[in-house]
């Protein structure tokens, strides 16, 4: 996807174009309806901030308050508020991740630390959002990634740092349709992207009996 980028003084001056632009066209043909059906879709320009702060302090009170959630404080968990979801990354880290134009975000957390010992970076043009959906997505997944992804251990809400193929990516599961968002680097974005195409094509074909 490309969309013009905007200077105050003159209007728009230029389109950015999204990691996977190239293969949209693609990834709409990749998808697979019916009962083995799964689909692959970008969703370009989420805003992604990191941030680190130490979870006892009275700066993560700040931060909290700012998003309206509490920060995860286990490997694996997510929080919700509104239109910011929190993704844990370690003891003291956090991705959270907003829609697209959410640009003021970092600088609402930085106010919160209000100097106090932590940061809160926008790293959005660092990673790409992948949506993997449809009943054979995590048959599709598990072509690739290590994680044991059956329901018994890991469902709707769960976001962990693994590999997919080769890739590294932030791998979070939304929904039990099920949906997965995966977040890889740009530079590994159209990558991943091809690996999950190809992986997808066998449920073209109908189930062996």
């Amino acid at each position: 996807m490309a969309e013009p980028t905007i200077d105050a003084g003159a209007g728009p001056v230029a389109l950015r174009t999204s990691p996977l632009a190239h293969l949209e066209a693609r990834m709409r043909a990749a998808a697979v309806t019916g009962a083995r059906g799964v689909r692959l879709a970008e969703w370009p320009f989420i805003t992604m901030v990191n941030l680190r702060v130490a979870p006892d302090s009275e700066a993560a009170d700040r931060i909290e308050k700012t998003l309206g959630a509490p920060l995860p404080r286990q490997c694996g968990q997510t929080a919700v508020s509104g239109s910011h979801t929190l993704l844990w990354l370690g003891p003291d880290e956090w991705l959270v991740v907003s829609p697209a134009g959410g640009t003021s975000v970092a600088a609402e957390l930085r106010e919160a630390l209000a100097g106090d010992p932590g940061s809160a970076v926008d790293v959005s043009a660092n990673r790409t959002t992948l949506e993997l959906s449809g009943a054979a997505a995590r048959q599709v997944l598990e072509k690739g990634c290590p994680l044991d992804l059956h329901p018994r251990a890991f469902g709707p809400g769960r976001a962990v740092s693994t590999t997919v193929g080769p890739v590294a990516v932030l791998l979070w599961q939304v929904d039990e349709a099920p949906t997965y968002r995966l977040f890889p680097r740009s530079s590994f974005a159209d990558y991943l992207a091809r690996w999950l195409i190809d992986a997808m094509s066998e449920y073209r074909a109908p189930a062996l009996p």
